[in-house]
Formats: structure tokens, sequence, C-alpha cells
């Protein structure tokens, strides 16, 4: 074996052969192992270099679809955090395909049976027949269709999971069901196009494995946020070469005018705590890649995983952002939304929102052409960073969906904000000199109740999950109006989806970036589970059949998100504050009464009712006013102040209760509901 090049990291197609580089700065040396097609080992080279912690070596006739994996030899000394051990073969960090399964095995520890990884002793069986074989990938086509690139300001995400969306799709051949072609295919296509959402929002797909204690209760990851590789698309989406597969959906999606954002797990592996399996990062170099505690045996878990990356490596910067750019360039993916994105900022003392690896995201020529969305939070101390993030970040907030699910459940005390919320949150993200689109709004996630879920359910329902219902939120914000689950009471079947009505156009009338759970437009359910993290079945998999159910709400929804992209009072770039005028003593922004009087702060304390109204001058004058009746009675809005020759028409309605009016600027809105009018300049 040839001495090689230190970088690239990975395995690189050459001309006349491969080279090999990977970083371990405690390795005594690192052996290439090679396989065959059968998953035996044929071949063992020894690394012949080292460069300031890079082992490289060059393989003269290697080829793409090599298969092979790494063997370290070094110290094993747990207590040190050291955990070298040769006995187990090691995913490179870098591949960009693995081939074969992951099996649960006690080889794939590397401590030995029957004793604690402090005692030090090493275990010495052979893992190689238990884990995926890393496989050389050479240069491929990237896509071929050119990214839509659609501005924050138009952008609608639309979360779903790769595998749920498409099981149960009828159009969808059985081969291609829950894989990356079930994406392309048309009808699904077209049903996306035909919904109006902007971006597809992808919950994990880097490869990832089953959870120990999963496999031990028949169940599998669903969600997928168990990472083992970065670069790998995962085996259970694709029929054949996932690296191809996963492009072709993006070419697809990108052909019908829709982005691809990544739900991206930087933050911890499927590694897990002092007890769990050595597979890659670990036995290559432990305290490299992970945070460890003061005694160096345990992990620092500020994710509530077992460990937690540490930022603050200059090896974990690398793959992170060596990582992105991959997904970004080689693969066509638009952005990506980091999952529990505090410990990427997160120092020793804390997080630090000028973290260099955020530094380093932000300032990439590449990234900064794609979308950064933060979960702002993670349950390590000082973990809640809402509206800390800064530009160019978009950020979750989950206090619109607690504010919103309150308020339509008939609470009071927090209608001022509920008001914050529907201004876009400038009280969280403005500070940072960021517009309302840094606030992505949602109702529901996947981790939660569904939309329907959250009219129907006042209390989890998780057994399922065998923790005996104690995972999951017990705080929903949610409402089953007198009867825990489905019902074939048509009374509150009504009430039910005037309600989810209420929630999903109070979204997306919101100022801010709108994302919809994918199966929430007809009315899908999970049982009350709001944390179905391990239901891979039909549970979680979309029952499209709802389409054709009165559940449905899938026109309504179309043509809020078509409303939304033609009015665009309804996403400002920038916050209102009354300050500019459309006309002479007619602010930018005002809220009033539903006497047309404008609120004070004794009206918020209680206020059932109240309205909303935005006006500017876009090519011209424009005006909306949006009417909130939370109450059980019908509401009069009064609109006199704001005559002066205009005229207000109805745009959209939550109630199927018709809105009358007794002249033209007095407007009756039903209880439970919602108006938005359109004002015509005389």
């Amino acid at each position: 074996m040839l001495a090689g090049e230190a970088a690239p990291l990975g395995a690189t197609v050459t001309d006349g052969g491969v080279n090999f580089a990977v970083h371990s700065s405690v390795a005594e040396a690192v052996l290439l192992c090679l396989f065959d097609e059968h998953g035996h080992e044929v071949a063992r080279h020894e690394l012949p270099e080292c460069s300031d912690g890079v082992w490289h070596g060059f393989l003269p006739g290697a080829t793409a679809g090599l298969r092979y994996g790494y063997r370290v030899q070094g110290p094993y000394r747990p207590k040190l955090g050291l955990r070298c051990n040769p006995h187990k073969l090691l995913i490179d960090p870098y591949a960009k395909a693995l081939d074969g399964p992951f099996e649960w095995h006690r080889s794939v520890f590397d401590y030995r049976e029957g004793t604690k990884p402090e005692t030090g002793r090493r275990c010495e069986l052979d893992s190689a027949g238990y884990v995926p074989k890393s496989t050389v990938v050479g240069p491929g086509p990237p896509p071929d269709t050119p990214a839509p690139r659609i501005p924050w300001s138009q952008s609608v995400f639309y979360e779903l999971n790769v595998r749920g969306y498409t099981m149960r799709h009828p159009a969808v051949a059985e081969q291609d069901r829950g894989r990356f072609r079930g994406l392309c295919n048309g009808e699904v296509v077209k049903y996306l196009r035909a919904l109006g959402v902007s971006a597809v929002e992808l919950m994990p797909v880097h490869y990832f494995i089953d959870e120990h204690f999963l496999v031990e209760r028949g169940l599998r990851n669903y969600w997928g946020y168990n990472t083992i590789n970065f670069f790998t698309p995962a085996a259970r989406y694709a029929g054949g070469d996932a690296r191809a597969e996963f492009v072709d959906m993006v070419n697809t999606l990108h052909d019908a005018g829709i982005e691809v954002i990544l739900d991206v797990v930087y933050n911890h592996t499927a590694e897990g705590d002092q007890r769990g399996p050595s597979l890659s990062f670990r036995g290559l170099d432990n305290a490299a890649y992970y945070r460890l505690a003061s005694n160096r045996l345990h992990y620092i878990n500020d994710t509530g995983c077992g460990n937690t990356i540490d930022a603050d490596s200059p090896v974990v910067q690398q793959i992170v952002m060596d990582s992105l750019r991959y997904w970004a360039g080689d693969l066509g993916v638009d952005g990506f939304r980091f999952d529990l994105a505090p410990v990427l900022g997160r120092r020793a003392s804390g997080f630090d929102p000028a973290h260099p690896l955020l530094e380093r995201m932000r300032k990439d020529p590449l990234l900064t052409e794609r979308k950064f969305v933060a979960e702002p939070w993670d349950p390590g101390p000082g973990g809640y960073q809402v509206g800390n993030f800064g530009p160019p970040w978009g950020e979750l907030n989950d206090r619109y969906r607690d504010n919103l699910r309150r308020w339509w459940r008939g609470e009071t005390r927090i209608t001022g904000d509920f008001a914050r919320r529907l201004h876009g949150s400038a009280d969280l993200f403005e500070h940072s000199g960021r517009g309302p689109s840094a606030s992505v709004n949602f109702v529901a996630n996947h981790d939660g109740f569904t939309l329907l879920d959250t009219v129907s359910y006042e209390h989890r329902h998780n057994e399922a999950n065998g923790e005996h219902n104690r995972d999951g939120h017990a705080h929903n914000y949610s409402a089953n109006y007198g009867v825990e689950g489905e019902t074939d009471d048509a009374a509150l079947n009504a009430l039910r989806r005037q309600q989810r009505l209420n929630m999903v156009a109070t979204l997306l009338l919101s100022q801010g970036t709108p994302l919809l759970l994918a199966g929430d437009e007809f009315g899908q359910t999970q049982g009350g589970n709001n944390n179905a993290y391990a239901q891979d079945n039909e549970t979680t998999w979309l029952d499209w059949s709802r389409l054709a159910r009165p559940v449905s709400i899938f026109e309504e929804v179309a043509e809020l998100i078509a409303l939304r992209r033609s009015e665009p009072l309804l996403h400002v770039e920038e916050y209102l504050h009354g300050i500019d005028e459309l006309r002479p003593g007619w602010p930018d922004i005002v809220w009033l009464s539903p006497g047309g009087l404008p609120m004070h702060e004794d009206d918020w304390r209680d206020a059932h009712a109240f309205m909303l109204l935005i006006g500017a001058d876009l090519d011209g004058p424009r005006a909306l006013a949006l009417m909130f009746n939370g109450g059980d009675d019908v509401r009069e809005f009064l609109l006199a102040d704001y005559r002066r020759g205009v005229e207000w028409s109805l745009l959209y309605a939550t109630s199927e209760t018709a809105p009358g009016h007794g002249h033209p600027l007095a407007w009756r809105v039903p209880a439970r509901s919602l108006l938005c009018l359109k004002a015509t300049f005389g």
C-alpha cells in the first residue's frame, strides 16, 4: 500500500486506485480491512502514514464498489476516554455508502459481556459479521434539475417521513412504497403541487439504526433520530443504489418546483452512552468526537440520547461542514432542519450563538444559498434558545404552537401572546435583525399530537411504545370537547373540524414561515400517540383513504396556501409596528376591539375576540382585516373608523355559517371562527 494523501477524508477514487484517509489521534495503527460481496474479510492493509492525526494510504487498482472497514490498534482505557479495540470493525465516518445490515450482537460492544466498561476488560469478539461495510463510491451525477430557490417569504414547509408518506398510497407500486422512489410517483407529486407547499422537509434520511431496547420489544425506529453515518442515505429508503435514488427524488421534486429540506441529526450518534456499541466514532477517536464528563468514562448527555457531539472539536466541525456541503453540493439539497441545534453552538460553558461551527456554517459560500432551520432547544442546561440563533437562521417556534392551541381551545389570558405570534414573534426575532420569516410557525409536527388528535384527545395514549405511557409530552394544550378519541357524533365532529380549520387558517394567515405536518390536511390520526417514534406501522403511515372522507380539509388548506401566496401582506419581509401609515390616520398595523377601537392593555386581559388590520402601499394601497372570535357566541365587528372610501370583501372564513353584515362595515363573526377580509380602495 502506498502513502497516499491525508485529504480529503474518506475513500476517494482517483486514477489508478483509491485513497483512504481517516482521523484518529489516539491510534497506534489503523488497519484497512477489505471484504467480498458475501461479507467475508479477504485482506488487511495497515495505513502507512499518519499526518496530524489523519491516517492515510493509497491502494492501487482499487475501484468503486470496494467494501471495507477500519480496525484501530491503540489504548483501551475507558476511564481515560480511550476506546480503541481492533476486534471491532468500524464504519468510515466519511463513507458515502454502506452495504449489509446492522445486527445487535454481543460483539458490537467493546467491553466484555457481563462486565462494565469501567473495568477495562476488552471484548475480543470480532464484530465484522454484524456491522455494515463501508463502500467506496465514485463521483456520481449531481442533480440535473435547477433548484427552485424559493424566497423565505414565499415558503410553506411540509414535514413528512419518507417511509410513512407512501406506505399506504394506492398509486405507488408496492416495491416503491416507503422509499425515495415513492416520492417520485406522478400522483404523489401531483398531490404536492395541488396542495401548494413550497418544500418537503424530510425527517432524517442519514443512515440510522434501531435502538437495542426497541429491537427487544419488536419495534423499529420510525423517526430516524439515531444516526450512525452523516453521508450515507438510509438503505431502508432505497431499493438499490440509495444515493442515485435520492438524487432522482431531488430531481423529480425540483422539476415540480418543490424544494427539499433535510432534517439532520449532528447532535449525537447511535453509539449511545458508555454502555453503547462501538461502531465508528467511539472506536476511532472517542474524545475527539464526543463531549466527555470530567471522569472521561461517561458522556455529557445534553441530548437525552446518551451522548453529545463536541462542537468545539475541529474534527467534529470538519465532518459537519463536509457533510452539509456534500448533501447540498453533490446531492442537491436546498436546506437543513437541525435537530437539537443548540448542541452545534455548545461550549463547556453553554450555548454561544457566535460559536465557530455556527460561524463556519453561516459564512460558507455554498451553504449561504441554502435554508437553515434550527430546532432551538435541547435538554441540556440552558438549552432553550428560541430567538437566539441570529441571521440567516429560521427557528422552529414552539411558543407559536402553544399559544395558538391554548387560545383556540378557549384560554383568554394569553390573548396578548397569541397576537404576538400572529405578528411574527417580533419579541423573539427582531432584536437580531431578522424579519418575520425567521419564525417557523407550526401547529403540529412529528413530535406530538397530529392536528386531528389535538382536537380529539386530552391525554396521550402511548401504550404501544412499551414505556407504560410515561413517554411523550404530558401537556399538549389539546381538547377533546367531551369525548376522548374519534366519534360518530356529527355535532362534535363539526366542532372539531371547525377548530382544525381555525388553527390551520391562523397558521397560514400569520406572519412567519408556516410548517405543516403531512396528513393534517386530510385528518391523519395516531390514535392519541404523541410520541410515535417507534411505530413503524399503520399508526403512523398516512391513511390516504381519509382524503375521501368528511374528516379531510384538503381543499381548504390548499385554498389557504394559495391565498397566502397571492397576498403579499401575509408574508411581509419586515416587521410592521404601526409607525408608517397607509393613509393619513391609518397605521400599517393596528389591533382593534370588535367595536373598532384600538386595543389597550386592559382589553387584552380577557379578550375572546379582536381584529388585526394590516396595510401597506405595495404598487398601490392594500389592506387586510383578520377577525378572530374565540368565544361561544356570534360577535359583531365594526370597521367604521377605516371607511374612507374603502369597501371590504370576504377572502376566507373558517365557519360554514356564512358571515353576514348589517352594512358594509359591520361583520358578524360566528362563534369559534375567523374571517379574512380584503380592502378595495375607491
